[in-house]
């Protein structure tokens, strides 16, 4: 466990993916190095889709509409956009423990703490990455199946045990904007955000909510 908590950094325009990963991929090696500290970049990206090591070609519905950018963190096709509120996350798992499966369970576990902050309830489901939110005020699927919408996604990369790349909260994204994709190759459920199930809710907001759930999420054990 870190006996530090991490550097917050909030950036108020739009970054650059290419100089984002960039960015994160130097402080990841600063922080194996013992050069820097651990990170949490809050941040937005103009609109633009990801394509993690699990992408499939077939899921990248209209290719022309926004770039497109090959991306090394686990997953599939993912929407970034302003209005979503990206969280970077850089920490050093050689001193949290070596457990890539607990760390993916804290993440989830930070962004349904974040998200019960505004009495929303996130879910998660075997075998879809992310968080869920029941929809059952929407007519269930054709097989009966209720509907479900999600509302952050997770992908994570590891080098020498540093975490980059992290999670995203649809905080006031333009929803129409993730009908390029099949988002993280999932097509028979939807995607929402906060606003979309009626919390008027700011960017700073969960900016705020984020701060106060990580050392829940991430420190207690």
């Amino acid at each position: 466990m870190s006996d530090t908590a991490p550097e917050w950094i909030t950036s108020d325009a739009p970054v650059d993916y290419v100089e984002a990963v960039a960015w994160m991929e130097a402080r990841a090696n600063a922080i194996s190095a013992g050069t820097a500290s651990e990170a949490i970049w809050l941040l937005e990206h103009p609109p633009l889709y990801t394509a993690g090591t699990s992408a499939k070609p077939q899921d990248l519905t209209d290719p022309d509409r926004f770039p497109v950018h090959q991306s090394r963190r686990g997953g599939q096709y993912t929407y970034h956009g302003p209005g979503q509120r990206v969280a970077y996350v850089m920490l050093d798992l050689n001193i949290r423990g070596k457990d890539v499966r607990a760390f993916v369970q804290k993440l989830e576990a930070w962004v349904i703490a974040t998200l019960a902050e505004f009495n929303v309830t996130g879910e998660i489901r075997p075998g879809r990455v992310g968080v869920w939110v029941p929809r059952p005020e929407k007519p269930p699927l054709p097989d009966g199946t209720p509907r479900e919408d999600k509302v952050a996604a997770i992908g994570v990369r590891l080098r020498k045990w540093v975490s980059f790349h992290g999670l995203s909260i649809n905080v006031e994204p333009d929803l129409n904007h993730f009908d390029g994709i099949v988002p993280c190759g999932i097509s028979d459920q939807g995607v929402t955000s906060l606003v979309d199930l009626g919390l008027p809710v700011t960017m700073g907001d969960v900016d705020d909510a984020l701060k106060r759930c990580f050392a829940t999420a991430f420190e207690a054990s």
